[in-house]
C-alpha cells in the first residue's frame, strides 16, 4: 500500500489530492504555502491576536468584550485562510472594533502599564496596516 493513500469509510482507496465526495483533499500546509505574503501575514495576525486575547481572559477578569474580539479574530483568520467571500466584511468590522478597543485602552491605561500600552499600539498599527493592504489588494 502506498503511504500517500488512505481508505475512505466506503472502503475506496484514494490518494492525497484526489477527489473525495466531490471535493479535493488538500493539506493545510499546502493551502498555507499557496497564500501570498499579505494573506499569510493577515491569517497569522488575526489568529495570533485571537489566541492572545483568549489567553488574556483569565488575567483580566473575564470581560465579555475581549472574548468576543478573540472569537471574531479567530473566525476572521479562518475566513481569510479559506478565502470566504465574507472575509473582507470581518476585516472591516475588526478594523473599527480593534481600533476603538485599543485606543480606549490606551486612553484609560496610558503608559502606566508599558506592556499593555505597547501591545495596544501594536494591535492598532497591525490592524490598520493589514486592513489598508487588504483594501488595496481588493481594488486590483
Amino acid at each position: 500500500r502506498n503511504p500517500q493513500t488512505h481508505r475512505t469509510m466506503s472502503g475506496r482507496v484514494v490518494g492525497s489530492g484526489e477527489h473525495l465526495g466531490g471535493r479535493t483533499r488538500v493539506s493545510i500546509a499546502n493551502k498555507f504555502i499557496n497564500l501570498n505574503r499579505l494573506e499569510a501575514a493577515s491569517v497569522a495576525f488575526f489568529g495570533i491576536a485571537g489566541v492572545f486575547l483568549l489567553v488574556s481572559l483569565p488575567f483580566s477578569g473575564y470581560p465579555p468584550h475581549i472574548g468576543f474580539l478573540a472569537i471574531v479574530s479567530l473566525i476572521t483568520a479562518y475566513s481569510l485562510f479559506v478565502k470566504r467571500a465574507w472575509a473582507p466584511w470581518l476585516v472591516g468590522f475588526l478594523f473599527i472594533v480593534n481600533s476603538v478597543f485599543a485606543l480606549f485602552t490606551l486612553y484609560v491605561v496610558g503608559f502606566s502599564n508599558v506592556i499593555v500600552a505597547l501591545g495596544m499600539i501594536g494591535l492598532v498599527v497591525l490592524t490598520w496596516v493589514l486592513t489598508i493592504f487588504m483594501l488595496l489588494k481588493r481594488k486590483s
